[in-house]
């Protein structure tokens, strides 16, 4: 083994290890990387290349396919079945093309003809090392996200989404009543099935109902059931979704769609867990855990009278409110990479990660539409691309062409780590609110479309505080 030393004052970028018969290929080779600013290790047999691989740390291996003594092929199965996380790349001559192929589908990441020319092999390294640093960012995502996410059916590391996860475990013992709320697209009936799934009803029925997805005269007949003649089209009796639920879990969609005289019934099951079917004296006793939920303001919609004060007060015993994913930011990289292995999985295509760039792209994007908005963009990308990373162009054209920040400059210019574009992002965004609303954070937080609390947390973290 020959190990190719950079001076001190250098700082090694990667540890490259090279396997060939030839010593001068491998001094020239070693002597190239190391005024890269690589480390060298230099190998000319099998068992030589194997000790340096179990005692150092290597990113890349360089190998030449056709050697005396030395089958090139093998030793390329062995890196990629015990060091899967090394790049492969191969070294033939002209007349060994079609054994380059064939280590291209053995998992080599790229082969290089003899003369090797010294910027071929530059950008080659270059390029594998790229794809290496974003195969360990999604590595490391994900295992974030098991690590971090207490919930398997909602993705969320945002210390807000921990609070949500909280008063889950908190309320799911119980049968109080929960109201969910937040915009379209946040979660709402992800957050009714998991408070299900945690509760002793566990085992009962799970019962959803889109309050505003049917006309008036339906939606009673639909939640309480109706006997034959009672209406037009009765031709016979019919059991409703509360007595479906019975021993489980009725979830009550867009609760505020409900009429004022449905209101009142629910307001009675709720109270007394009694109701009439519709055309029916006969009173039904029932054993359900409601959960209702609402994109709409319930308390400014009681302010103008179109929704009952009391069944306002009687719901909200437990409120669990979601934020939208603009106030969350934080968590775009491990919803994005949940997305796209379940996409990836889903449709068969072997993508393996998303470009930094197009990652910036999703984090600066104001999301109107919120997670499942995010959820139809990850798949709209992996259905499209030809690659097997996604790129800015894979995305919607609302997303790759945002509005320019104030001062002109592109956040797509920013370098750094995914997290630190994103809160280079968020802390810009938020600099500029503020000083366009002189300081006022009521104003700056109502125009940002997060509460005050949300802003003054966010201040802190970011060290805004001294815009105040």
């Amino acid at each position: 083994m020959k190990l190719v030393e950079p001076p001190i004052q250098s700082q090694v970028t990667a540890n490259i290890l090279i396997l060939d018969d030839d010593r001068i290929i491998l001094d020239s080779l070693g002597e190239f990387l190391l005024m890269d600013g690589y480390g060298a290790f230099t190998a000319n047999d099998f068992q030589e290349a194997k000790k340096i691989l179990s005692r150092q740390s290597i990113q890349i291996v360089i190998t030449d396919l056709n050697m005396p003594s030395i089958n090139g092929l093998e030793f390329l199965k062995y890196v990629r079945e015990n060091y899967p996380q090394i790049v492969v790349m191969v070294i033939t001559g002209f007349g060994s093309i079609e054994s380059a192929v064939d280590a291209i589908k053995l998992g080599a990441y790229d082969y290089l003809t003899k003369p090797i020319i010294d910027d071929e092999l530059r950008m080659s390294i270059q390029r594998a090392l790229k794809q290496q640093a974003l195969q360990a960012e999604n590595a490391a995502l994900k295992k974030q996200l098991r690590q971090q996410n207490r919930f398997c059916e909602i993705i969320g590391r945002d210390r807000q989404m921990q609070k949500v996860f909280d008063l889950i475990e908190a309320v799911a013992s119980t049968s109080t009543t929960v109201l969910v709320t937040g915009e379209s697209g946040t979660g709402k009936t992800l957050v009714a099935h998991a408070i299900h799934r945690r509760s002793p009803r566990r085992d009962g029925p799970f019962i959803e109902v889109s309050c505003g997805a049917l006309p008036e005269n339906l939606l009673e007949s639909e939640l309480f059931g109706h006997v034959r003649g009672s209406f037009t089209g009765a031709v016979g009796d019919k059991h409703g979704r509360f007595m479906a639920a019975e021993g489980g879990t009725i979830f009550l969609d867009e609760i505020d769609s409900a009429s004022p005289a449905l209101q009142v019934k629910l307001l009675r099951v709720l109270q007394e867990r009694q109701f009439e079917p519709v055309g029916s004296n006969k009173t039904i006793n029932v054993n359900v855990r409601v959960i209702v939920a609402t994109n709409k303001n319930l308390k400014k919609l009681v302010e103008e009278e179109k929704f009952r004060q009391d069944l306002y007060y009687r719901i909200n015993v437990i409120d669990i409110r979601l934020s939208p994913l603009c106030d969350r930011v934080s968590d775009i990289p491990i919803l994005t990479n949940h997305f796209l292995e379940k996409f990836s999985q889903m449709h068969q295509k072997p993508i393996q990660s998303i470009s930094p760039e197009a990652m910036n792209l999703l984090a600066r994007y104001r999301w109107p539409g919120n997670v499942r908005e995010l959820e139809n963009a990850i798949e709209r990308a992996v259905v499209l691309t030809r690659s097997e990373i996604i790129f800015p162009d894979d995305l919607p054209a609302e997303m790759i062409e945002p509005p320019a920040n104030d001062d002109g400059q592109n956040f797509t210019d920013q370098t750094g780590t995914l997290e630190e574009l994103i809160l280079k992002t968020e802390k810009q965004i938020i600099r500029k609110a503020l000083g366009r609303f002189e300081g006022n954070r009521q104003l700056t937080a109502k125009a940002l479309g997060i509460s005050r609390t949300s802003l003054f947390r966010k201040m802190r973290d970011l060290e805004l505080m001294e815009m105040n």
